[in-house]
């Protein structure tokens, strides 16, 4: 039977297939909807012997399946690639300690970036840390390929990578769902002190033998079917992962003729195949996202075996070395390569786009947060230190209320570092109820016992907004929409020894402005929670309007808090009825009072 997915979902049913027995990760576009589809599927029942989660954050989640792995289950782990930073911790010892169920890890990369703090590549992360990887082109091969992730994880006794990107993750493709494989017992945990426990000389003795097996994986993959040299010519192409693609609806279009190499499993280097592609070649391209993993294996190749040939890619300049690659860059890039005419440009109309910046939505709560810390702190030196997730927006004029971003749960700690540097200012951090639980909770430890002098800000809307409202520990729910213990944050942070904690609904602006105040001029570390539900989870409040004859166009609403449902309308503004959620605010900033509720939702 075929059906048109996601490539998330794709891979989701893949591991399905390959017999997976247990599933956790943590939210970040592009990986999220691998773990989704497989909770939904257990949520209406239609699989069984499956467990899921939402772990806290990556590396709880890479430790849970390492649990399950040692005792023969087959794991999938998922996370984006700046998740892997989180959960690279327990990853770097596991491989030294390895596994019995076979264990992918599935982290998904974002060339671009598109929704990302960085362009990282993961192959080079397997290469770091010892650990293969596997690199599909489509989302069809990706569906087959898990499976056999999972079978080398257990002929070698080690995790694995499966590094689809956001093309792979975000494709959709037509695919032909095939039956289950079969499925092995879990043998279950077994005592083993000199295996389970990791010791210096356990780790010495374990490192020796996975560098002579991943130096045999470098002679064995070379057969592995997705390892592929077609083609012929005396120039060649090497292509691994979503690469491969574009390569070859390139040279379709260009009519190129070369040798072409796809790499599926980029570590360790499949370098007999490799040898086979480069024998008679006088040059190779190498086209890859995003690292020059590829151009370094085969430079280093044509070095061991004396092979005078030349490579170019990254490190040549001939490709570009951030970004996404694309057809159309690889038809120009191909063309010079083999002394081909370069494709004739069509020309697009010039027709101006309207500019788009990514904008708080209309009615979210955060935009009330920050800006009842802006009035409250206007005229005091303060320093706002923001964290990953929705409001990362607060930095977008006119709000500006985001100073630094860098990881998860880093504004609490750099907020503590600032003022450590200018005791003399006021530092705030920005954290989500999601993050706060994520990566969060060390940091407000190390303020309490450091005695540093912040606001903690925790903004509570109920959900992980930006990748999808997942459930997370303080909203009561599992991954596959159970009731699950809530955890109370205000509790956590009474227990982690914070004394002034305040709790505020940011849509009342005078009580959150006063509550902000009041936490500013508390000594030593306070906290305030911001608690309202983001909108895309509830519905919407009495709709809002603008009465013509009292607005007097001062655009106090529009400069003030940038909410997209307010607009121009000639020289006085209006709300838009199809974006407003009634959240109030602006009723509260507009000067002449001019913003009400609409007479008929008066009684809504």
């Amino acid at each position: 039977m075929k059906q048109l997915l996601m490539g998330n979902e794709i891979m989701a049913l893949g591991a399905l297939r390959a017999g997976v027995g247990l599933v956790c990760g943590y939210p970040g576009t592009p990986s999220t909807e691998v773990l989704e589809t497989i909770a939904k599927k257990k949520s209406k029942g239609e699989i069984q012997n499956v467990y899921v989660e939402w772990s806290v954050n990556e590396k709880s989640a890479m430790e849970v399946a390492a649990g399950a792995a040692y005792s023969g289950v087959r794991c999938l782990v998922t996370m984006k690639q700046v998740g892997l930073n989180v959960a690279s911790d327990p990853l770097m010892s596991l491989e030294y300690v390895g596994i019995k169920g076979g264990m992918v890890i599935l982290v998904a990369d974002d060339p671009g970036p598109i929704s990302s703090q960085t362009e990282q590549d993961t192959r080079k992360f397997g290469e770091f840390s010892k650990v293969p990887v596997f690199d599909p082109s489509s989302p069809e091969e990706a569906y087959l390929m898990i499976a056999d992730a999972f079978e080398l994880s257990e002929g070698t006794g080690s995790p694995v990578f499966f590094r689809p990107t956001t093309r792979i993750c975000h494709a959709t493709a037509s695919i032909e769902l095939l039956p289950d494989l079969p499925k092995k017992k879990p043998q279950g945990f077994i005592k083993d002190s000199s295996r389970w426990v990791i010791f210096p000389r356990t780790s010495f003795l374990n490192h020796k033998k996975i560098e002579e097996r991943n130096e045999k994986l470098r002679t064995e993959l070379s057969s592995y079917k997705y390892n592929e040299i077609t083609g012929t010519g005396k120039k060649g192409i090497a292509a691994g992962g979503v690469s491969v693609a574009y390569a070859k609806e390139a040279l379709n279009i260009i009519g190129g003729e070369c040798r072409m190499f796809k790499v599926a499993t980029p570590f360790p280097f499949p370098e007999k195949k490799a040898l086979e592609f480069l024998d008679g070649l006088d040059e190779v391209l190498c086209y890859e996202e995003l690292d020059p993993v590829i151009e370094k294996e085969l430079t280093y190749i044509c070095g061991k075996y004396n092979l005078n040939i030349k490579i170019k890619g990254k490190l040549s300049g001939d490709t570009p070395n951030a970004g996404e690659n694309s057809v159309e860059a690889a038809e120009e890039i191909f063309a010079k390569f083999l002394g081909l005419p370069t494709p004739e440009k069509i020309e697009q109309p010039d027709i101006p786009l309207p500019v788009r910046p990514p904008t708080l939505c209309a009615g979210c709560p955060h935009r009330a947060s920050f800006y009842a810390v802006k009035l409250a702190m206007k005229g005091r030196k303060a320093v706002f230190a923001g964290d990953i997730g929705c409001y990362t927006l607060g930095n977008a004029m006119p709000l500006d209320m985001t100073d630094t971003c860098l990881c998860m749960g880093a504004g609490i700690t750099i907020a503590q570092g600032i003022n450590r540097a200018e005791p003399d200012t006021v530092c705030f951090s920005f954290t989500g109820d999601s993050t706060f639980f994520h990566t969060g909770l060390a940091g407000i430890a190390n303020a309490v016992y450091n005695d540093a002098h912040m606001v903690a800000v925790i903004l509570d809307n109920s959900t992980t907004a930006m990748t999808g409202h997942q459930p997370n520990p303080g909203t009561g729910k599992s991954a596959i929409g159970e009731v699950a213990e809530k955890i109370d944050i205000e509790g956590v942070l009474h227990a982690l020894g914070v004394k002034s904690i305040y709790t505020a609904d940011p849509l009342k602006l005078p009580e959150a402005v006063e509550t902000v105040k009041k936490a500013a001029d508390a000594r030593g570390v306070s906290a305030i929670i911001f608690r309202s539900p983001c909108i895309a989870i509830v519905n919407p409040l009495p709709l809002l309007t603008v009465n013509k004859e009292k607005c007097v166009g001062c655009k106090k609403c529009i400069k003030e808090l940038g909410c997209p449902a307010i607009v121009k309308d000639g020289k006085k503004v209006k709300i838009d009825s199809t974006l407003c959620y009634g959240c109030g605010l602006c009723a509260y900033v507009c000067p002449t009072n001019a913003i009400n509720v609409k007479e008929e939702n008066q009684n809504a």
